[in-house]
C-alpha cells in the first residue's frame, strides 16, 4: 500500500518514458509504489497504443500540473490513409474507406490546419459525457456526441510520405508541435477527411512537453525494479541527478510555496 512521505525527499519532476500497451494510470501506480509517494499526477494522459514522454509531478510538485497540462507538446505520429477506424487508430474497427490523397493536396491541406480552430475530439476518448467517460460509453456502442473544443496547432513538419503504386500517399510520418488538450488522432481523421480520405494513426509518440525531452526520460521497466526513492533510475543529464528534478529547477516560472 503506498504512502505519502512528509519529508519532501520525493518532490519533485519525474520523466517518463511510457511504452506501448501501458496506459498513463499504469505508470502512475508504478511510480507510487516505487517512490512510496501518493501525491504523483502526470501532466497529459497518453493513449495506451502511444509510446513516449509522460511527465509525473511528485509530493509537493503536483501543484504545478495546472501549469504544465498547459505547455506546448510534441508529438511524432505514423497516419495511415485510406480506412477511418472508431478509435481513430490501428487498434480500432474500420467504419470507413475512401480513395488514397494526392501528395499536391495533402501538403496543400496543411496550412488550414495550423493555428487557432475547434475539433471533436474522439469518441475513445477521456472526456467526460454526463459523469462518465466517453470511451466507456463507446465500447458499451452508444452514440457518443462531444462538443468542439478550441486547440493550437503551433506546426507541422512531414517526416516521410510513402506511396501506393498509383503514387498517392498510403503513408505520412509527421511531427506536430501543438497546445494541451490536442488529440493527434483526430487532427490526422480531419487531414484526410479535408482531402477527401480517411485516415488513422499507427504509431503516435510524445517527444516532448514544455521543457522536457523524452531523452532525459527513465524507463518503466527500470522504475519498476526501484525499490526506494533514492534508488530511481537517472540519465545522464545533469538536470535529473541524482533523482528526481527539484520543482523550482524544473519549471522556475512556477515556484512551488512551502506547505
Amino acid at each position: 500500500m503506498p504512502h505519502r512521505k512528509t519529508t519532501g525527499t520525493t518532490d519533485g519532476v519525474l520523466l517518463v518514458d511510457k511504452p506501448v500497451g501501458v496506459s498513463s494510470h499504469d505508470v502512475v501506480s508504478t511510480a507510487r509504489r516505487a517512490l512510496h509517494e501518493s501525491r504523483i499526477g502526470h501532466g497529459g494522459t497518453l493513449d495506451p497504443f502511444a509510446t513516449g514522454l509522460l511527465v509525473l509531478l511528485v509530493g509537493r510538485a503536483t501543484r504545478l500540473l495546472p501549469h504544465l497540462s498547459g505547455e506546448p507538446k510534441v508529438y511524432e505520429a505514423t497516419i495511415r490513409f485510406g480506412a477511418e477506424t472508431d478509435t481513430e487508430d490501428h487498434v480500432g474497427s474500420v467504419t470507413a474507406e475512401a480513395p488514397l490523397p494526392t501528395r499536391e493536396a495533402l501538403l496543400a491541406a496543411l496550412p488550414s490546419f495550423v493555428g487557432t480552430f475547434s475539433q471533436v475530439p474522439p469518441a475513445y476518448s477521456a472526456k467526460r459525457v454526463d459523469g462518465e467517460r466517453a470511451y466507456a460509453l463507446a465500447r458499451r456502442g452508444e452514440t457518443v456526441d462531444l462538443a468542439p473544443v478550441t486547440i493550437q496547432v503551433h506546426r507541422w513538419e512531414v517526416l516521410a510520405l510513402r506511396s501506393a503504386a498509383d503514387r498517392r500517399i498510403a503513408e505520412a510520418d509527421v511531427r506536430i508541435t501543438c497546445g494541451g488538450g490536442t488529440y493527434i488522432r483526430s487532427l490526422a481523421r480531419d487531414l484526410a477527411r479535408a482531402v477527401g480520405s480517411a485516415a488513422h494513426l499507427t504509431a503516435l509518440r510524445r517527444t516532448q512537453s514544455g521543457p522536457f525531452r523524452v531523452e532525459d526520460a527513465v524507463t518503466l521497466e527500470s522504475l519498476r525494479e526501484v525499490s526506494k526513492p533514492t534508488d530511481v533510475p537517472s540519465p545522464t543529464t545533469p538536470m535529473m541527478t541524482p533523482t528526481l528534478l527539484p520543482p523550482l529547477a524544473a519549471l522556475p516560472e512556477h515556484p512551488v510555496q512551502p506547505l
